[in-house]
């Protein structure tokens, strides 16, 4: 154990005495002089480096062995706090005391005993970079050697376009942009990448967005560094990296200290609780997220925003159509009837769901089935059947059937089931794409139909997202649940504007069933409301 103690006759004047103190304990007073003792635990407590007490007991007279300066040297090492990024995980290791500037700070991290060390996820590196060293610490940065590129585009900005990013930049190139389907969120994607010409991360929600991102890019730019894809097995790192959530998720360890800015598309989806592993598992600083609809039905946009800056730019889809970027649109809603043999079974599963329910919430009895609770997953059983009984309502065969004799075009249908989708396609000679097709054969599929001049695409949920065909006029929504982020979503698949086209969406609802009721919720929240007051969190004059 290193002892060291040291005797000082001169009279000590009370800032002297006070600087010892940092370092050394004061042993008393006798006819030698004043003694001391160094005390390491004491000097890094009060994180002083070894260079300060060197020069300190120098001026008065105090030398140092060589072997002393070198077990001081490894004791209080250059730097107060280092950090390491092992496996995905971000490590600070300590050589003074930190707590109160952690604690002061409100971060949470995990503390290693054993081993005296705090563990947390590289997001936190750069706060934590920047509350030491404004704390006056010397701290060892992670070697990360980030490198600038040339990129440079060959695209022109619309007005609201260079708006967001005009915002983006003033928040700290921080922040969600909310645009509608068809305003051309990808080059503001582009442009922001353009804007910091730094190491970047794309992470898209589907491969089909990937080979978007990536032909967009190489469409809009004259000059451009490499670009890679992080998908399957072809995982390429370059300046420019595109990858998807399930990839990027996977393999988050790999990719987290490679990128200065992360670019996420269709934000919407982060907050679920494996892909906000992502977001917590890179150290870039810059951040963009982009979505038409970043307000979640189930509150998590709230921890979106915490990720990524929040809403920082917001326009709706009637302002860019009043200006003449999107296509215009009219919503037309068609409500059928159950048959009398749908209505009788309706009411009977109806029955027996209530009973075993009891007045309970669906989340609530989801809840209860995955802890084994059989009357819930009974109920929940039952709750399926009537969903298929409304989804499946014999009468919105007749009216797609009407629909399609009178609208000519492109006409996209959406339905929540695989089933009821094949059946529509049959029924009306349409393409179809389902998530149970390859994505070779889906891709086949979709550039079959941007090839037609007129004709039907049937899609389930996989076409909510990510799906671009201008000249599609006709929307007709066969199933589907009361979120307004999925109507909105299937909404913009027909609003890219295409000359003279004028969008209609139809809705069709069976009378007195929740189909009826969800409608009606999703209409009365304003969106547009929700997202201006988000936006309002991140005002203008804010630094």
């Amino acid at each position: 154990m290193f002892s060291k103690t040291f005797y000082l006759r001169r009279w000590l004047d009370e800032e002297t005495f006070s600087r010892l103190l940092t370092f050394s304990r004061f042993l008393g007073r006798d006819s030698n002089g004043s003694q001391f003792a160094l005390d390491i635990e004491r000097a890094r407590r009060n994180r002083v480096r070894l260079s300060e007490i060197k020069s300190t007991l120098e001026e008065l007279g105090v030398e140092l062995t060589e072997d002393e300066v070198s077990y001081l040297a490894k004791a209080l090492p250059e730097y107060d706090v280092e950090f390491q990024l092992v496996n995905g995980k971000l490590y600070v290791i300590p050589r003074v005391y930190v707590m109160d500037i952690i604690k002061r700070a409100g971060l949470h991290l995990t503390y290693d005993r054993q081993r005296k060390v705090f563990e947390t996820y590289p997001y936190y590196y750069p706060q934590l970079k920047k509350i030491f060293i404004e704390n006056g610490l010397k701290v060892k940065e992670l070697t990360l050697g980030f490198k600038e590129f040339e990129l440079e585009l060959n695209v022109n900005l619309r007005d609201y376009q260079q708006e967001a990013i005009n915002k983006w930049k003033k928040n700290d190139f921080k922040g969600v942009i909310a645009l509608p389907t068809g305003a051309g969120k990808t080059v503001v994607g582009i442009k922001a990448i353009e804007e910091v010409k730094r190491p970047t991360l794309i992470v898209t929600f589907t491969r089909e967005q990937m080979l978007q991102w990536r032909d967009t890019l190489i469409r809009f730019s004259a000059k451009r560094p490499e670009l890679g894809l992080f998908y399957s097995a072809e995982k390429t790192i370059k300046p420019i990296t595109i990858s998807t959530y399930q990839t990027a998720f996977r393999h988050i360890a790999e990719l987290s200290d490679k990128f200065e800015l992360v670019v996420i598309d269709e934000v919407h989806h982060l907050p679920a609780e494996k892909f906000k592993e992502i977001a917590l598992g890179l150290i870039a600083e810059m951040r963009l997220g982009l979505s038409a609809t970043p307000y979640r039905d189930d509150g998590k946009h709230v921890e979106l925003f915490k990720l990524m800056g929040g809403v920082i730019y917001y326009r709706s889809v009637d302002e860019l159509i009043g200006r003449g970027y999107l296509s215009p649109y009219e919503i037309v809603q068609i409500k059928v009837y159950l048959t009398p043999e749908e209505r009788k079974r309706y009411f009977e599963l109806l029955k027996k769901f209530n009973a075993l329910a009891k007045g309970r919430k669906v989340s609530e009895l989801v809840k209860m089935a995955k802890d084994g609770d059989e009357k819930a997953i009974e109920a929940l059983k039952l709750h399926n059947e009537i969903k298929k009984i409304v989804g499946f309502a014999q009468n919105k065969m007749a009216k797609i059937k009407e629909i399609l004799e009178k609208e000519k075009g492109k006409v996209l249908i959406f339905t929540q089931y695989v089933e009821q989708a094949e059946e529509i396609a049959k029924a009306f000679n349409g393409l179809l794409i389902t998530g149970k097709m390859s994505k070779a054969e889906r891709e086949k599929v979709l550039k079959a139909f941007k090839f037609m001049k007129s004709g039907i695409l049937v899609l389930t949920t996989v076409g909510d997202e990510g799906l671009d065909i201008p000249d599609a006029n006709v929307g007709i929504i066969v199933t589907g649940t009361g979120s307004r982020r999925q109507f909105i979503q299937r909404l913009g698949r027909l609003l890219r504007p295409y000359e003279g086209k004028k969008a209609l969406l139809y809705e069709i609802l069976v009378r007195g069933t929740p189909e009826e009721y969800q409608a009606k919720r999703r209409k009365e929240q304003d969106l547009t409301d929700i997202l201006l007051q988000m936006s309002s969190e991140y005002p203008d004059d804010k630094k």
